[in-house]
């Protein structure tokens, strides 16, 4: 039995850590990635990939289609006892867990009695932590979440990086890491396009706080979940990878300026990894799996000037027929998508209204979940004109509480979702890759950690077909 670090490392192909190590060859990927042990994975998910059902698909070992998790802060109180995450399965086993960022955590736990530590993802709806002292990082960080969700916020937070620098000791903050995020300020100050690079920064910050607790509990199963370089991808495959697009609208300058924040963004994930596997070759009773729910690959596009968003959430549940704010909740999502909690005695009516709320005719889509809970993609880009209908009743922009939003470095998704991922392991051990399997099913993934900590998976997942990892 190995203990089992788990990188969540969002979204990233094989491929672009192909393109990472041929243009960084003195980086740590590049370094040892013949002595990876190298799946290829894929998602058996039918229909949509996002990663908000390709991950439970990972965490819960069956695909979506068996546990039906596609929006965040669902109810997942009968899907977690019909399919639990495999966190619950190895603390109720005994198995010491800590949890940092996968998506779907939050709520924490009733019994913490086996975790070390409990770190909910950006989308959880409190700053709960555990331990508490965990909780004031958190409360900023999902802050800068929603203020940066689309355009970064270009305000420096002094208040609460004064408030981080007077916990420095206690959450873990490494002086390197600091000195870093100091200089990238200063550097927003010379190229405003800069500001962009905070959301890999708010990663790194958040990798320190996670550092400690691993080293400080050392726990048997641990996960850390990262996004930073999926955004990126998303936004800046186009100027990475120009000569993919049939026909790209974007401008030289526009490549010139973004054609390298893969790159930035994979050497910060590469630092981490590093780090993680120094921790390893200290303590080799751990294992270092790095994994990704799917991949991304270019799809056709365009510049993005504006896109639709809720802006005032007082003035949009008003036009849905909600006007008392005790009757709704604002839950956390990833844009474009907005989620609300509506009052069970009032979530009729208001599906009534949404199911005939049109936007230059066109219907919106929405979800509906259990307890009035509702998910509903908005983000329509470049809108010239903006004519919003309810049963045949028109409804200004300026009353319905949304705005076509100026987007910033007008990125569109320049590449999207694939079944396609990867697995990779490291041990000190390892002197060259042993094993390489072409089409590894995520699904397979639990129980084949499972196996490793001895612990029989559940009927309900398919048997692992390899012997380890």
């Amino acid at each position: 039995m190995n203990k089992l670090i788990l990188f969540e490392l969002n979204e990233v192909p094989v491929r672009i850590f192909d393109y990472f190590r041929e243009l960084k060859p003195n980086s740590w990927i590049a370094r040892n990635h013949s002595k990876l042990k190298k799946f290829n994975t894929v998602s058996e998910n039918q229909g949509h990939l996002s990663p908000w059902n390709t991950w439970p698909t990972i965490h819960r070992g069956v695909p979506n289609n068996q546990h039906y998790i596609s929006d965040f802060n669902q109810d997942l109180s009968e899907v977690d006892k019909e399919f639990p995450p495999i966190w619950n399965l190895l603390s109720q086993n005994g198995i010491k867990t800590g949890i940092f960022g996968s998506l779907h955590s939050y709520p924490l736990p009733n019994d913490l009695t086996s975790y070390d530590f409990y770190v909910p993802d950006v989308f959880a709806a409190g700053s709960e932590c555990f331990p508490e002292n965990v909780e004031l990082y958190q409360e900023i960080n999902l802050k800068l979440s929603r203020e940066s969700a689309r355009n970064v916020d270009g305000v420096i937070p002094y208040g609460h990086i004064l408030k981080l620098l007077r916990n420095f000791n206690d959450l873990g903050f490494n002086l390197g890491t600091m000195a870093e995020v100091g200089g990238h300020l200063v550097q927003e100050k010379l190229r405003s396009w800069k500001v962009i690079r905070r959301r890999t920064y708010q990663t790194v910050v958040a990798f320190d706080v996670f550092y400690k607790l691993l080293v400080k509990k050392k726990p048997d199963f641990v996960t850390f979940f990262t996004n930073h370089v999926a955004s990126s991808m998303h936004r800046y495959w186009a100027a990475a990878f120009p000569d993919e697009y049939v026909d790209l609208k974007y401008d030289i300058n526009w490549i010139s300026t973004y054609d390298s924040e893969i790159l930035f963004a994979m050497s910060k994930a590469d630092k981490m990894l590093e780090r993680l596997a120094r921790f390893v070759d200290r303590n080799p009773e751990y294992k270092l799996l790095i994994t990704s729910s799917m991949g991304q690959n270019a799809i056709e596009c365009e510049p993005v000037e504006t896109q639709l968003y809720v802006v005032d959430n007082a003035k949009f549940m008003s036009m849905l027929g909600i006007t008392d704010a005790d009757d709704y909740a604002f839950l956390p999502s990833m844009l474009p998508q907005f989620n609300y909690s509506i009052n069970e005695n009032k979530a009729g009516h208001f599906e009534d209204l949404l199911k005939n709320l049109r936007i230059n005719g066109e219907p919106v889509c929405y979800r509906k979940h259990t307890a009035g809970a509702f998910s509903i993609d908005l983000g329509q880009s470049n809108l010239k004109e903006t004519k919003i209908n309810i049963n045949g009743h028109s409804v200004s922009l300026d009353v319905s509480g949304m705005e076509n939003v100026v987007i910033q470095d007008k990125s569109s998704s320049t590449a999207y979702h694939i079944p396609e991922g990867h697995l990779f392991s490291y041990h000190p051990s390892f002197t060259k890759a042993a094993f390489a399997h072409n089409q590894l099913p995520t699904a397979e993934i639990a129980p084949l950690m499972l196996n490793n900590f001895g612990i029989k998976p559940p009927g309900y997942m398919k048997k692992a077909v390899l012997n380890g990892i």
